[in-house]
């Protein structure tokens, strides 16, 4: 022993006793370890998922709300709805004459005044509306009433607002907030940002189109176009429709007040100025308003996707 002890050198250190065991992570703690990173990674990733996802919905829908350039009428500021319900003492109130069911549809045509605003009023009797893309052949001895119903983008030809054609989509867009729809035979006209009826019409073969308001509840819909024009609505009162065609041209405030005072409930606009349209009525002469040569812009053809309203007998 004495030997072993001379055997260390002054720089040397001897450890005396048994040496320690090594010491080795639990195998069950390295796999704890590893889920909860796993974890962690995992909610970051749904985080960062739903972040995008929620940005690129709102950009999405920022998109469908913009104002779309269009090519019949001026693009107009951010509609209001005025709250006051400015009603005249002396509104007329009338409807349609009442018609035999059995009777081939027409049209009736009413001409009325209000606030000094000629009105022309068309009715449709034993008829159902649908919509039309394109050029409409006025040798359709169906058709009792026919005017341009959505308006055109300028930049990209594509219809302004949301469109449903037969069951199929044609257009997104939500910058009008005025929307007709034709599903089962029924005509809804209002006034909402979103509406169900966009995809009820599209699953059940129907119409829908957006347009700019004019009334809701009564109520007037200021739009601040500019300038004046000859304009069109079509329009819901008492469960009744009908379309109205200004005798002069107006503003549109001027001419959705008129709509007011005439005691309307809804109604949302139709392409005005010199776009071509025409009624028949129940002795089958017709009637038509616009130019059947009239090009927006100077331009030499009707854009491609130019719509139409379109009633025809039942």
């Amino acid at each position: 022993m004495k030997h072993e002890l001379n055997d260390i050198r002054d720089d040397q250190i001897r450890v005396i006793g048994e040496s320690l065991p090594e010491r080795k992570f639990p195998r069950w703690g390295v796999w704890a370890v590893s889920a909860i990173l796993a974890l962690v990674l995992l909610g970051l990733l749904v985080i960062v998922v739903r972040y995008f996802g929620d940005r690129r919905e709102t950009i999405k829908m920022a998109a469908l709300r913009a104002e779309e350039p269009a090519y019949f009428e001026p693009v107009v500021e951010q509609s209001r709805l005025v709250i006051e319900k400015q009603v005249a003492a002396d509104t007329p109130i009338w409807f349609g004459q009442r018609v035999d069911e059995s009777l081939p549809g027409f049209t009736e045509m009413k001409d009325t005044a209000i606030n000094d605003i000629p009105l022309r009023l068309f009715i449709p009797h034993n008829a159902s509306m649908s919509l039309h893309i394109g050029k409409v052949s006025k040798t359709d001895s169906s058709i009792v009433y026919v005017a341009q119903a959505a308006d055109v983008r300028a930049d990209n030809g594509g219809i302004v607002g949301a469109f449903v054609l037969r069951g199929e989509p044609k257009a997104w867009g939500l910058s009008k907030k005025g929307f007709c729809a034709s599903i089962d035979g029924k005509v809804t006209v209002g006034v909402a940002e979103n509406s169900p009826l966009f995809e009820k019409a599209t699953e059940t073969g129907g119409y829908f189109f957006r347009q700019y308001p004019l009334v809701s509840n009564g109520q007037l819909v200021e739009n601040e176009p500019k300038g004046k024009s000859v304009r069109r609505a079509i329009c819901e009162r008492r469960g009744e429709i009908f379309m109205v065609e200004s005798g002069t041209e107006e503003s549109f405030h001027d001419f959705a007040q008129a709509l007011v005072d005439l005691g309307v409930d809804q109604a949302i606009y139709l392409v005005g100025s010199s776009a071509f349209g025409w009624a028949i009525d129940q002795d089958g002469n017709r009637y038509q308003f616009g130019d059947e040569n009239y090009y927006s812009r100077g331009r030499r053809k009707m854009p491609k996707n130019t719509s139409y309203i379109v009633w025809r007998k039942n």
